[in-house]
This record gives C-alpha cells, sequence and structure tokens, in this order.
C-alpha cells in the first residue's frame, strides 16, 4: 500500500515517534544538562531540614548518635564548635567533608560567623585538593555553642557517566521501539477506518450491498461502522421509494392524462353535437383535470413542508365543528355507496391551539385512508376522547389491517404493503406521508395501531396549552 504524507497511518506513526522523542529530550534535558541546577537545589532543601533536626536535638542524651545517624544516611557532615574550639566531628569520617586543613579560609568564615551574632548563614566553599563545591551551614545552638553542617553540592562525575551512557542505550532502545510499535499501532487502527472508506465509496456509487465491518475492536470505529450499516439500509429504503414514486406518480399523472385527452378527442369528433353526451364527457374531464390538480397540490404541499419552508399559522378553533364540517362533505358516500361514518366524542365543544387548515388536512387525509381500505361493512369511526393532559383524536376502520413489520413505513410516500399500485378510490397515495409532516411540525404524538383482518386505527395527541 503507497502511503501518502497526509494519511492517517503517517500521521499515527509520526505523532508516536515525535511522542517519543519529546520524553527523551526530557530524559536527557533533566538527568544531564539539568543534574547539576537540581542536585544542588536538593542538597540546599536537604541541609536545611537537617539544621532544624540538630537543632531541635540539641542537649538530648542522644545528640551525637543523631549526628552520626544524618551522617551516615544523609551524608551530610557535622561539627559542633565553641569559642574554645573543636567540641565534635564528623569530618574525619568522609573525604567529602570539609576538611580545614585543606581550606584555610574556613576557620575565618567559622569565626566571623560566631562572632557576628547571627542565628545562621550559608555559604559555599571550594575544597582546593578535591576541586568540588560545598555547601556550609552555620547554626547557633545556644550561646556558647554552634552547628556547621556541610555537604558536597557536585555529583559525582562516575555517576554522570554512567548515567549518560545508559540513556544513550535507553535512547536508541526507545526509539527503535517507539518506530516499531507506532508503525503497527497506526496500521492498527487506520485500517479498518481505511476498510470503512473504501466502503462508504461504494456506498456512495448506489451499492447497497456493501457491508460495513464492525469487528475493529475499537468501539468508536464499531459505532461507526454500525451508523453506517444503518445509512445503508435507510439510503436503500430511500431509494426503493424514490423509485416507487417516481412510477406511481408517473401512473397517477398519465392515467387523468390519458382520460383528458381521450374525452377531448371524444368531445371533438362524437359528442360536441349530442349535449347530454357532451356535458357528460366535459364532467369526466373536469373531475379528472381536479385529480391531476389535488395531486401536483399534494406533491408541492409535502416538499413544501419536508424543506421546513412551511410555517404554522396557530389559531383557535373548535376542533367538534371542524369535524363535524368535514363529515358533512361525505354525506355523498352515504347517499352512493353506503359507508356509516361514526363520530364519537366526549365533549361537544373542543377548543385546540393549532394550524387550522393543516388539521383539516390531517382529519381529511385520515378519514381519506379509512375510506379506501375500510372492510366489507363500509364503516369509519371518529373518536375524540378530552382528557386532562392531551386531547386523542382517532380514525378507525375495519379492514384488513396491517403487518407489524410494514406499520413504520406507512407514513412513507407512496409505500404499499403488496408493493404493487393500487389507485386509490381517493386521494393521491402520498396523504399519509403529508399528516406525518404535519404532526412533526405541531410536535405532536402519533402512531397506528392495527390488528390483521380487524382493521387499523390512526391516532394522534393534541397538546393542550399550558
Amino acid at each position: 500500500m503507497k502511503l501518502k504524507s497526509k494519511s492517517l497511518t503517517v500521521k499515527i506513526w509520526l505523532f508516536l515517534a515525535l511522542f517519543s522523542i519529546i520524553i527523551i529530550a526530557f530524559l536527557w534535558f533533566f538527568q544531564v544538562i539539568f543534574i547539576d541546577t537540581y542536585y544542588e537545589w536538593y542538597k540546599t532543601n536537604e541541609i536545611n531540614i537537617m539544621s532544624k533536626i540538630v537543632k531541635a536535638n540539641y542537649n538530648k542524651d542522644n545528640f551525637e548518635s543523631l549526628l552520626d545517624e544524618i551522617y551516615y544516611k544523609r551524608g551530610v557532615c557535622i561539627e559542633i564548635v565553641s569559642l574554645d574550639g573543636l567540641v565534635y566531628s564528623t569530618n574525619n569520617m568522609n573525604r567529602s567533608c570539609l576538611v580545614e586543613k585543606n581550606n584555610p579560609n574556613i576557620t575565618y568564615y567559622k569565626t566571623e560567623f560566631m562572632l557576628s551574632n547571627s542565628n545562621n548563614i550559608t555559604y559555599k566553599v571550594v575544597n582546593d585538593i578535591l576541586k568540588s563545591e560545598t555547601l556550609v551551614y552555620g547554626l547557633k545552638l545556644d550561646d556558647n555553642y554552634y552547628a556547621f553542617l556541610n555537604t558536597s553540592i557536585d555529583p559525582i562525575d562516575s555517576t554522570i557517566v554512567i548515567l549518560k551512557n545508559q540513556l544513550i542505550i535507553v535512547t536508541i532502545i526507545v526509539l527503535l521501539l517507539a518506530f516499531v510499535i507506532g508503525a503497527y499501532i497506526s496500521k492498527k487502527l487506520s485500517k479498518p477506518i481505511t476498510s470503512l472508506n473504501n466502503s462508504a465509496k461504494r456506498l456512495a456509487n448506489g451499492d447497497y450491498t456493501v457491508q460495513f465491518d464492525n469487528n475493529s475492536e475499537i468501539d468508536e470505529i464499531d459505532e461507526l461502522a454500525n451508523t453506517l450499516n444503518y445509512t445503508k439500509e435507510q439510503l436503500s429504503k430511500t431509494d426503493e421509494l424514490r423509485r416507487e414514486l417516481m412510477a406511481n406518480v408517473s401512473h397517477d399523472l398519465k392515467t387523468p392524462l390519458t382520460m383528458i385527452k381521450a374525452y377531448t378527442e371524444m368531445v371533438r369528433d362524437i359528442s360536441y353535437k349530442n349535449k347530454v353526451k357532451r356535458e357528460e364527457h366535459l364532467n369526466i374531464i373536469i373531475e379528472e383535470v381536479e385529480r391531476l390538480n389535488l395531486l401536483v397540490n399534494d406533491i408541492l404541499d409535502l416538499s413544501s413542508m419536508q424543506s421546513n419552508i412551511t410555517k404554522l399559522n396557530k389559531e383557535k378553533f373548535d376542533l367538534i365543528e371542524l369535524i363535524n364540517t368535514i363529515l358533512n362533505r361525505y354525506k355523498i358516500y352515504t347517499i352512493t355507496e353506503n359507508y356509516i361514518f361514526n363520530f364519537e366524542k366526549n365533549k361537544d365543544k373542543i377548543i385546540i391551539n393549532a394550524d387550522k387548515k393543516k388539521m383539516e388536512q390531517v382529519i381529511y387525509n385520515l378519514i381519506n385512508n379509512a375510506i379506501n381500505y375500510t372492510g366489507n361493512d363500509n364503516t369509519v369511526t371518529i373518536r375524540v376522547t378530552d382528557s386532562k393532559k392531551n386531547i386523542k383524536v382517532e380514525i378507525i376502520d375495519t379492514g384488513k389491517g396491517i403487518d407489524k413489520d410494514e406499520i413504520d413505513r406507512i407514513w412513507d410516500k407512496y409505500y404499499k404493503s403488496d408493493k404493487k399500485h393500487k389507485r386509490n378510490v381517493i386521494g393521491t397515495g402520498i396523504g399519509l406521508s403529508i399528516v406525518k409532516n404535519i404532526f412533526v411540525l405541531h410536535d405532536y404524538e402519533f402512531g397506528v395501531e392495527s390488528q390483521k383482518n380487524k382493521g387499523s386505527n390512526f391516532y394522534f395527541y393534541i397538546k393542550k396549552d399550558k
């Protein structure tokens, strides 16, 4: 595989390598370059702490034993001195302690401090023989006795050499491991992403058989793969619905256009002299034009709502009155086709705040849907229940019902359970999709309950104003 400078594999590998180099640089800085400063700071802090311990334990029975313990454990040399001379010293035990015969000025510093009446003093002395710096801390114990603590503040040269050699080896090993492990990790991380990218390209080209691998052992990548698989399924459904929509809309457009053309030719060639026939044919042409206009308007309404162009014009109105007005227009079906419309309500007047025209569309479409799919008894029930929290509206038919695996898809444009176009008795075939979008605009809860061979119940809840 050819690696590009901006590829994920290269970037992960470079970041890991750079991280390792930065860590090693810090090690070199603190362990080699900064070690002198750090060592001096550490020893200064240590000698200050030891001086407080010496001061606190002065005149106790185990004082000399404590001084020896400090020397052995901490490497701090201590002298107890009076104006008359040396009282006790650990300086003869270690060559790193400050020895006066190698430093003629030490006696002068000590005497000057003891005569100054100061409580403490800190100064550095260079050992002329060892060529090293020694930190000296003078402490007044009482009016006659003084303590002088000293310790070397030069790191041992051999220790530094060992550290440097050790760091060189560690640096080489760490860099090699960083490059190797970085290459492995970058490949491990980038491989599933590259695979997802390749599959996504196939999906973009319309290949809905592609499968996104969700076994990368990385939660975020597996979650992305699951999301892409879900997206693929939804795109596949959308593409299928798009094809059905084109086929069904074409059918619905072609049918009235064919009828209009045929009856127009009949009027022109045959019935133009016969008034009765001519009127009959012209009425058919008008009905087909109205059907064509209804289809176009429904498609425009749906497109407008799905593009978030439509805005709600809310107003307060009587829902019961609106439903009665709509049902009054369906009396023709009661007379001509023996339909039965049962309107059940627990109140004679229910005021709601909504877009009246869109709610009228909802009721019309749901009743049309119930008329088209109700059972042989031709019964449609409209039920309105006013409760404390909300108002429930139900449109019920007695038809064949809807399969459970198809309920979620009935709100899609032109979805048909038998996958074949069936010209509706009333409407255009996209009524439920319009209803769904109106519910979403109003933020209403909605759904459908259905049982095979027992009918379907389309319902929605109207929220009450607080």
